[in-house]
Formats: C-alpha cells, sequence, structure tokens
C-alpha cells in the first residue's frame, strides 16, 4: 500500500472521523446512563421521605429536651419502613449522629457535605456522592428538623449505595463501546471492500496508463462488469489508448506521405539539373524541358512547404486573418480559372456556374485563395481522366454556398469522419500530405463558416462551403 494511497487516506480520515464520534456517543450516553441512575436514585429517597413528614413527625419532640428528641429520633429508625433500601442516620442539633439503622455507633469523623449543604439551604434539605469511609460509594440526602423558633433542632440523613447502580452502568457502558467497536469493524470491512474496489481498477488503469506512456499503445484495462464512474473511467482510457495508436499510425503515414513527397519532386530537380549541367547547351529543347520541370516541382515543394507552415500555426493556434471587404464570387472565379490549363491538360471537363452577382464579405483574401485552391487541387488530384470537376455557387440572403463536386474514386465511409483530422489520409495511392483538409476547415471555421463534406466510394466526393456575407459591405473598386 502507499504511503498516501487511497486506502491509507480512508483509514487515517474517515475510520478516525467515526472512531471519534463513537467515543464521543459512548461517553456521552455513559454520562447520561449515570445521571439517570443518579437522578433515580435520589428520586427514590424523594419518593419515601419528604421533608414536611419529617417535620411532622418530630413536631412534639423538637421543643423538648435533647433525651426526649434522641427519644423521638429512636422511634423514628425503628418505624421506618424502606431501611431495606436506605440507612438511616439521626443527627441532633451538634451535629453528632445519635443513632442509625444500622445498629452501629457513627464515627464523630464522618465527612457530611450533605449535612452541612443541608443547614444553608432555603429548603433545609442537602444531597451529596462520594464515597463513605468503607470506600463505598454512596449517596446521602439530609434533612434538617426545625424548632418552632426555625432554629436547627437536628436532622434526619438517608445514605444509600451506589455501587449496585454504577456495576449496571458499567455493564451499560461496556454494551455501547462493544456495540460501537462492533459498528467500527462493520464500517472498517464495508469500506476496505469498497475502497478496494476502486483502489484495484485504478491500479490496474494505472499500470495499463505506464504501459501507454512508454509506446505500447495495444494495452487495454480490462473493464469490470459494474455499469460505474471506474468502468467509464477504464472505457475512456481504453479508448484514449486506441485514438493514441490511431494517431500514431496516422503520425507515421504522415511522416512517410511527406518524406515521399518531398523526395520525388527533390529527384526530379537534381536529375533534371545535373542532366542540364551535362548537355550544357547543346540540346535548347532538353533544356527548356528540364527548366520546365524544375520550376513545377520548386513550386510543388513550395505548396508542400506552405502547408505544413500553415499547418504549424494551425496547430501552435498562431493563424490569423487579415481582414479586409472582398467579393467571394470574384476569388472563386479566380481560383477556377487557374484550373482551367489543368483540366485540358489531365482531361477533364470542368463545369462552373459563375454567379452574376456579388457576394461582399469580410475575409482574408489569401486564405480564402488557399482554400479554393486546396479543395480544387483534391478534386482533380481523385479524379481520372475522362472525370468531371462541377463547381457550384449560390448566393443567399446573409451567405453564400459554394459546392465543389468531383467524379473521383470517393472516400470510403469509415474514412469520412477522419478526413479533416490531422496527419489523416484516406487514400495512400495519391500524393499529398494529408493536412490540406485539416488546414481548410481551420480557414473556414476563422471566418465563421462551415465546412461539409460528403462522398460516395466509386462515385465522387461533394465539398461544400458556407461562408457569411454582408451585401452592406463596400467593396473596393475594381
Amino acid at each position: 500500500m502507499h504511503s498516501g494511497g487511497i486506502t491509507r487516506r480512508w483509514i487515517l480520515n474517515t475510520l478516525s472521523v467515526i472512531a471519534v464520534i463513537l467515543v464521543i456517543v459512548t461517553v456521552s450516553a455513559s454520562a447520561a446512563i449515570r445521571g439517570y441512575y443518579y437522578e433515580m436514585a435520589e428520586n427514590t429517597i424523594d419518593s419515601k421521605v419528604q421533608q414536611s413528614a419529617v417535620q411532622s413527625f418530630f413536631k412534639s419532640y423538637v421543643d423538648s429536651t435533647s433525651e426526649v428528641f434522641e427519644e423521638g429520633a429512636r422511634e423514628f429508625v425503628e418505624n421506618f419502613s424502606y431501611s431495606y433500601l436506605m440507612d438511616v442516620w439521626m443527627i441532633d442539633k451538634n451535629g453528632n449522629t445519635i443513632v442509625s439503622s444500622a445498629g452501629f455507633s457513627v464515627d464523630s469523623s464522618t465527612i457530611m457535605p450533605d449535612y452541612q449543604t443541608a443547614l444553608v439551604s432555603e429548603d433545609g434539605t442537602g444531597s451529596w456522592t462520594g464515597y463513605n469511609s468503607s470506600h463505598e460509594k454512596v449517596l446521602a440526602k439530609t434533612f434538617t428538623i426545625k424548632n418552632s423558633d426555625n432554629s436547627v433542632a437536628g436532622a434526619v440523613r438517608l445514605v444509600t449505595s451506589l455501587e449496585d447502580l454504577d456495576r449496571q452502568h458499567f455493564i451499560y457502558t461496556v454494551f455501547i463501546a462493544v456495540l460501537g467497536l462492533l459498528a467500527l469493524g462493520m464500517v472498517a470491512i464495508s469500506g476496505s471492500f469498497f475502497i478496494r474496489s476502486i483502489v484495484k481498477p485504478v491500479a490496474r488503469i494505472n499500470e495499463t496508463a505506464k504501459l501507454i506512456a512508454k509506446g505500447d499503445f495495444n494495452a487495454r484495462v480490462e473493464r469490470s462488469d459494474s455499469n460505474d464512474e471506474i468502468s467509464e473511467l477504464c472505457d475512456t482510457v481504453n479508448y484514449m489508448s486506441e485514438e493514441i495508436a490511431r494517431a500514431d499510425r496516422v503520425k507515421n503515414d504522415f511522416i512517410s506521405t511527406v518524406s515521399h513527397e518531398l523526395r520525388t519532386p527533390l529527384t526530379a530537380i537534381k536529375g533534371w539539373a545535373e542532366t542540364i549541367k551535362s548537355i550544357g547547351t547543346s540540346d535548347e529543347e532538353l533544356t527548356q524541358k528540364g527548366i520546365d520541370v524544375i520550376i513545377s516541382e520548386s513550386d510543388r515543394l513550395y505548396n508542400i512547404v506552405e502547408d505544413l507552415l500553415d499547418f504549424s500555426k494551425m496547430q501552435s493556434g498562431r493563424m490569423t486573418m487579415r481582414a479586409e471587404p472582398i467579393d467571394l464570387i470574384k476569388e472563386l472565379d479566380a481560383a477556377v480559372y487557374v484550373f482551367n490549363d489543368r483540366a485540358k491538360r489531365d482531361g477533364i471537363t470542368l463545369v462552373y456556374n459563375k454567379p452574376d452577382i456579388t457576394a461582399p464579405m469580410s475575409a482574408d483574401k489569401n486564405l480564402i485563395k488557399q482554400v479554393f485552391a486546396n479543395i480544387l487541387d483534391n478534386a482533380f488530384k481523385y479524379t481520372k481522366r475522362g472525370g468531371r470537376v462541377a463547381v457550384f455557387a449560390e448566393n443567399l440572403s446573409d451567405r453564400t454556398v459554394i459546392s465543389i463536386a468531383d467524379t473521383g474514386c470517393g472516400i470510403a465511409k469509415k474514412d469520412l469522419p477522419h478526413i479533416t483530422e490531422k496527419f489523416y489520409k484516406a487514400n495512400m495511392s495519391v500524393r499529398g500530405s494529408g493536412i490540406g483538409l485539416a488546414v481548410v476547415e481551420e480557414i473556414v471555421n476563422l471566418h465563421g463558416g462551415k465546412l461539409d463534406i460528403s462522398s460516395t466510394e466509386g462515385k465522387g466526393t461533394v465539398v461544400t462551403i458556407i461562408l457569411p456575407t454582408d451585401k452592406s459591405l463596400s467593396l473596393p473598386e475594381q
């Protein structure tokens, strides 16, 4: 168990709190029971002997001599009906015990705090709980006897043992403590099972996470049958592992693709440069052809590097736009015009229904051009000779919808949700870095628009760009 593990912290925190609560409850219950027993003992004395009854009994003795009072005291003790419950002591006006129901003399040095209290109390009574000379715990209560002039003529002291009550109090206290310990044990056992049901899966998740961190993307957490947060966490970790594995594969494919994309134009450039160097100016036609290839492949390298730079900006959040009023339709016209020559060269029919109206919007002209160029480039790349690429634009009240449809190879259903993800490339047989659509989607989102892609494998793909327009914008003069 870890020094700072969940189980240890649960024991230190939860069980400690419960133990303290149980101790407080036990002590409070013990004190309440003790108070109840002692109050019951005093109530028993009060129910058997009342101050008024004592005063009434000694009415004919108090104003006589001490011998007469002592005679009355003996009569009171002899007639006392509850001597089986308590002892009766008769005390004279000097505080000396003159007779007791126990039949033995009382040591004059015996302390009687209850008698001292009774002498000064308004009702002439006093009680005391403590230990007698035999170290027996007792409850004593004294009732003073008054003369006709309200002076103290003597007192009746009742003494009852608390040993049996304390024994019962102890038994109940032990019983409550045992119940508390059993409750604590039950909480500890049930809690340990519960904590273990959490700690063990968390430990498995932790070990799996370590394996994933070390590069084992096939590591999976065994899911428990319970449908709770731990099971959801297991599913999430497994899903994370799958996504990391997929992203790692896509990244490796991206590196391989980009390496190939860079190597191909570099090989052509180097080859033609060496060829031109070797032939000199002897073959002007071949030299011109080589220069054209070098320029074309250099443009290709430039576009790849631009895609990588744009992607880097997108990933770091540094992609910004320099907004200005532009005519969206005009930028689309320019992009389509650029691809006219390519369409003729590749044997692809390019269809474009140019709207006669303008579509003003606040946008970054270069980024919008890049969107159209990337999508048109993809359409031509994936469409074979004899196919068709169609561009449609519809200008609505507050937005412009532009669709670019091709009759190419299409996109598989399983690949369609991922084609705008970084490094993802559905068709590895066609050149490209796999980041063009990710950049396009970022640019469209940056302009407050929406990118939608639908495709049927083997039939073609339709890319729809929806961008907000504002007819109130003033376009610059052409």
